[in-house]
């Protein structure tokens, strides 16, 4: 079995130690594998994918087989209008008779097949069903008969699992995978023909020591495996390449073997996300017919607009491929209290904000057995509303003019240990000051920067995403000169797509200044002074809303820069920072010249805004209201058009805007809430009435307009190219759908 495993590795990766070293090695094999491969499912949903719209999800616990009650489940599948299930089948667990060598039974199963029941059941309610496995534990004969399956530590230690000890770790780059797992998932597509296999925890527990590991690390790269998370260390950056690869290799077998028994069912991988996901977002997108966003509630200081923001993501790289978004009914925490349930209204707003972002929405339950009830009636609840406006649902585009890029490669070479700091948090800066400027606006992928990606876009935001490579930087740079502007800040492009820190801005002309050292930080006690345009009594655009200031907080770190032009004139210069104390000492001492604080250009039809500091991760941190304006004012400027939708009122609201095939609809989610940045919702508080101005498409009549929530029809007067109404009241969640004429 090793040989047969290393056989596999060598044919697949189709790269040997003597062709290449070092990074050229490593550079050249991440290029192969971001190329679309030969078996990838194709650029748009075929087959059943794109038919589901509601899902269920039974995850079972061992003690399920003849302790509950099937019927009870296929009733509240038929009643809530679920179109697809996902059921677990096997893995650490079989469900089923399985006659796979050490492949462990309930022991509650008997000679029952509890998957196989359920399966047949959802057949008859006429849905679609994927069968759910698990590959991270095994039980202890796996470990008798192959030690070398298990999962190992850097001192050479076996793993056990640490939530259960009876358990082990395996290897998910090893023959465990590679083989048992393909025997196990052959035998379910087999005997029961679902339309696919989903498996969790599949790509393993972090790193792995194993003798597999080892030489399948030292056969590509020639060196061992790291024992550094540092992405500037050489093994460590061939490391992640390495084993993204093998990752995707398995995928790719996955997907092969199943198709050979079912060519109508596909291997779907856990797997995704923004750029904290470890696995390259674009193969995803080319691999997956679908997907299924596993973000299942929030916890600690996240905000209810998360879930949307992770289905942004996935459609950056999926398209319009179906996504569906996951959501426990119990408490998402760390304390993984899996028999919980989440509050009804906590569970409202997560799921509507996932759907107005084009999530399909996904429930899942862990045990069978119903122990606390309070969920069913809100899931059936949310169920029968997407059932009933399901036309409005299916979106075929979405109309921002606005994109955020996202960058994997900067989180895993620029970002490291700290990524969540240096990468995250700036995009969720930006992220919240969007959501509280309702500006519509999807997320960009950053391997995706070509024409065909980004010709939806007016502008291109750019939070710190510092590693970028030439091809990019000359994407981002033709984006501008085609007539896109560019919002920028902090590090972005100052390093190369490996996390090398080049000796200038790859944006550097577009951004028209050189980097000129730093960065520097924290700036305590430093502020952006304001000035006035040159020979007028004028702020710049920029500052719109600060007539009143002198001066504003500055960003907590910055680099310095060194404009390209002498007669640049910043609207905003950086006060350093100065004592806080003693208090005599806390005044700004004299200074003759003054740093730029942004950098304003217009280039041909298109806009630039550099921020030199990290306002964006400054606002995450301290939500300070003049850097959500300024971020505000930044994209405003830049993208110099009218928004297609306008919203005027009181409130914190996510907005969307979409068309579908004889219809467009604008998503409006009330965000307003105490608990708004620290759940859970204990309490709904509705917002008064809203000001709508909708920007119809050319060539198109609205014949009636409607409100899916309150469930009736609104006037409506026409102006210039636009549809305005009011909005008399949002609780949770509130959809404008707008009918087009079948004769326009």
């Amino acid at each position: 079995m090793r040989n047969s495993r290393r056989t596999f590795i060598k044919q697949a990766s189709g790269f040997t130690a003597a062709c290449f070293t070092g990074l050229d090695m490593a550079a050249a094999t991440f290029a192969s594998s971001s190329s679309p491969s030969k078996d990838a499912v194709g650029s748009s949903s075929v087959g059943w994918y794109d038919r589901p719209m509601r899902w269920a999800q039974l995850a079972f616990v061992e003690d399920d087989p003849g302790n509950y009650d099937l019927s009870f489940w296929l009733d509240y599948f038929e009643k809530i209008h679920a179109d697809a299930a996902c059921l677990s089948a096997g893995g650490v667990v079989a469900f089923y008779p399985t006659e796979v060598p050490f492949h462990f039974r309930s022991k509650w199963l008997g000679t029952m097949d509890t998957f196989g029941d359920i399966v047949a059941g959802c057949r008859k309610l006429g849905m679609n069903v994927i069968a759910r496995t698990d590959s991270h534990a095994c039980h202890q004969d796996v470990y008798d008969a192959h030690p070398d399956w298990i999962a190992v530590d850097e001192h050479g230690n076996k793993r056990r699992h640490p939530s259960d000890p009876e358990y082990w770790l395996t290897c998910a780059l090893g023959p465990y995978n590679f083989e048992f797992m393909t025997s196990v998932h052959q035998e379910i597509i087999r005997r029961y023909m679902v339309d696919g296999i989903f498996t969790n925890r599949w790509s393993g527990s972090g790193m792995c020591y194993c003798e597999h590991c080892q030489k399948g690390f030292r056969d590509f790269s020639g060196l061992d495996l790291p024992r550094t998370s540092d992405p500037l260390n050489p093994a460590r950056r061939q490391y992640i390449v390495w084993n993204q690869k093998v990752l995707f290799d398995l995928w790719r077998l996955w997907n092969q073997r199943i198709k050979e028994i079912n060519p109508q069912a596909s291997y779907i991988a856990n797997a995704g996300g923004g750029a904290l996901s470890p696995l390259d977002m674009k193969i995803i997108g080319e691999l997956a017919p679908t997907l299924f966003a596993d973000r299942q509630g929030r916890t600690g200081l996240m905000a209810p607009w998360a879930n949307g923001k992770n289905g942004k993501e996935y459609r950056a790289t999926m398209g319009h491929k179906a996504i569906a978004g996951i959501f426990s009914v119990g408490i998402d925490d760390k304390n993984r209290w899996k028999d919980s349930v989440q509050s009804a209204d906590e569970t409202r707003l997560w799921v509507a904000d996932g759907m107005a972002q084009g999530l399909r929405p996904w429930f899942t339950k862990f045990n069978a057995k119903v122990i606390d009830r309070r969920w069913l009636p809100v899931v059936e609840e949310i169920y029968k509303w997407h059932h009933a406006n399901e036309a409005y649902l299916r979106n075929e585009r979405s109309f921002a003019r606005v994109g955020m890029v996202y960058s994997q490669q900067t989180a895993s070479f620029y970002g490291g240990e700290k990524a969540r700091a240096l990468v995250e948090d700036p995009a969720l800066g930006f992220y919240q000051a969007l959501i509280e400027a309702r500006i519509p606006f999807e997320m960009v992928h950053d391997r995706l920067l070509d024409r065909q990606h980004t010709a939806q876009f007016r502008t291109l935001i750019l939070p710190n995403i510092a590693a970028l490579s030439n091809l990019q930087c000359q994407q981002i740079s033709e984006f501008v000169e085609d007539g896109g502007s560019v919002v920028a800040t902090y590090e972005t492009s100052l390093y190369d797509e490996w996390g090398v820190r080049r000796q200038d801005f790859g944006l550097a002309s577009l951004f028209g200044m050189s980097f000129a050292g730093g960065p520097q930080g924290p700036m305590l006690n430093s502020y952006l002074s304001l000035q006035k345009e040159p020979g007028t009594d004028t702020y710049h655009p920029l500052l719109k809303g600060f007539e009143d200031a002198t001066r504003i907080v500055n960003a907590s770190n910055q680099v310095n820069i060194r404009p390209l032009s002498q007669n640049l004139f910043s609207p905003l210069q950086i006060v350093p920072s100065y004592p806080d104390l003693p208090m005599e000492a806390v005044f700004p001492p004299p200074v003759t010249t003054h740093n730029p604080g942004v950098i304003l250009r217009e280039s041909g039809r298109g806009r630039v805004v550099y921020f030199p500091g990290d306002i964006d991760r400054t606002f995450w941190e301290v939500l300070n209201v003049d850097h959500a304006k300024l971020l505000r004012n930044a994209v405003l400027w830049a993208t110099n058009e009218t928004s297609p939708v306008s919203v005027e009122g009181p409130g914190v609201l996510d907005i969307s805007v979409w068309g579908q095939k004889n219809s467009m609809t604008v998503h409006l989610v009330n965000l307003t809430n105490p608990m708004m940045l620290k759940g859970p919702v204990r309490e709904v508080i509705p917002i008064a009435r809203q000001r709508v101005r909708i920007r119809i498409p050319e060539g198109r009549r609205v014949s009636r307009a409607k409100l899916l929530v309150a469930g009736n029809s609104s006037p409506f007067r026409r102006e210039q190219g636009f549809i305005i109404f009011d909005v008399p009241s949002i609780a949770v969640h509130e959809v404008i759908a707008l009918d087009f004429a079948a004769n326009a």
